[in-house]
């Protein structure tokens, strides 16, 4: 398992007890089954990337800290305040119960969807992260193991021009030939000059005719290279949707995402069922509960749930396991910093149908800086055999880029 376990095996090892760290020597006892660990305190800081990232840290008696992420909302930070009092003096790998019983605790605050699935998926990643290092092995390892050694990403783009066919086809074959990534996504809801009222979500021929062009521009200039995706985000009444993928069934489209508010699955249903484009919705519904609907009326193509979101890692799986009976695949959307990213790519290499994972921040210069270690790279993030998470934040980063009014965390 690695050079400090041969240590604990073999007195004339390069290393010996007595090189071992207060770190190291709680991943020991706990590996010898004393699971005396137990949680002292839950910190928050928000950092502002091209959204505002809620980072968590999860500590422990033993010295070992867990770091997650929730996704963006408002009073997310206060939330999980509200909720330390449920944790302090628990044993961190206790994840499944802590779960749980953070969902009976918060009931009152609406821990079935919103803020506070989010705000405790923020805690359940940072659990996954601190439980890993414990007893020192990936996260992914707590989830089954691995399926794969990497998993793809896919690059959310977005040209000078979006309303442009053209610009989003430069900005297309850009990202492919200097980013070196083979899976894209662009938006659709964006203005053709031809909007006569955009709240009846209504798409008049001439809008339908834009939009078409710019998935046949893009996919004309890299579908050789790439696989392409289009994001609608919930902006388009049923009869509009379904004229929309049908313009584009003869174009080679990943997936055509969001199409339709999210609230009525019936809707989202006739939709997906009425065109061969593939369907993909889910980052807007929470927990296993809110995507069974989804998956079972075979409601969507592709399932996108998003991991700090959603309900977190164990969610995240649980939701795949029930996809993969209906042979659904997963593409986790993500907008989040490398931390919630890493753990979406733990859950992506642990279930069979995984797609891809979504990276919205390749404009934004200091995402990669957030952690010592390397994420994404060749259009992928590979897993490896450090515990937990496997990344490090660089606190000086997260602190130069922190939400005004915001504070750093309190690491003594």
């Amino acid at each position: 398992m690695g050079r400090k376990y041969d240590a604990l095996r073999d007195p004339n090892a390069e290393y010996t007890m007595r090189d071992l760290s207060a770190e190291t020597m709680g991943v020991t006892r706990s590996r010898g089954g004393s699971r005396d660990v137990e949680i002292t305190d839950v910190q928050t800081a928000m950092v502002d990337g091209n959204f505002p990232w809620t980072l968590v840290r999860v500590y422990t008696d033993a010295g070992i800290v867990g770091t997650g992420e929730a996704y963006w909302g408002a009073g997310v930070p206060e939330l999980i305040e509200r909720m330390k009092p449920f944790l302090i003096g628990e044993n961190p790998l206790d994840i499944d119960r802590l779960y749980e019983h953070l969902v009976q605790k918060m009931s009152g605050e609406g821990s079935i969807a919103g803020v506070t699935v989010t705000a405790i998926s923020g805690i359940e990643i940072a659990l996954h992260d601190l439980a890993g290092k414990v007893v020192d092995l990936p996260a992914y390892q707590l989830l089954g193991g691995k399926y794969r050694d990497a998993v793809r990403v896919y690059c959310d783009c977005h040209a000078g021009d979006e309303s442009e066919p053209e610009s989003c086809a430069q900005e297309a074959e850009r990202v492919v030939e200097e980013l070196g990534y083979d899976a894209l996504k662009f938006d659709l809801d964006v203005p053709s000059g031809n909007e006569k009222d955009r709240a009846n979500r209504h798409l008049s021929d001439p809008e339908i005719e834009h939009k078409a062009e710019i998935v046949r521009t893009v996919t004309e200039r890299v579908g050789d290279r790439a696989d392409v995706a289009f994001d609608c985000h919930w902006s388009f009444s049923a009869g509009s949707a379904k004229r929309l993928a049908r313009a584009i069934e003869d174009c080679d489209v990943w997936w055509l995402e969001d199409p339709v508010p999210p609230e009525n699955h019936d809707v989202q249903r006739t939709v997906t069922q009425d065109t061969t484009v593939p369907i993909t919705a889910g980052e807007n519904v929470y927990r296993k509960h809110g995507q069974r609907r989804l998956i079972e009326e075979q409601a969507v193509d592709i399932l996108a749930p998003d991991l700090p979101k959603v309900g977190g890692m164990r969610e995240t799986r649980k939701i795949a396991d029930l996809a993969d009976t209906y042979y659904v695949p997963i593409a986790l959307h993500n907008v989040a910093s490398p931390v919630a990213t890493m753990a979406a790519a733990h859950v992506g290499t642990a279930i069979p149908n995984a797609l891809a994972i979504e990276y919205h921040s390749y404009e934004l210069p200091w995402w990669s800086e957030m952690v010592e270690e390397t994420v994404i790279e060749n259009g992928e993030i590979e897993l490896n055999e450090r515990p937990g998470l496997g990344v490090t934040l660089d606190l000086d980063v997260v602190e130069d880029h922190l939400v005004e009014g915001e504070t750093m965390f309190d690491e003594e």
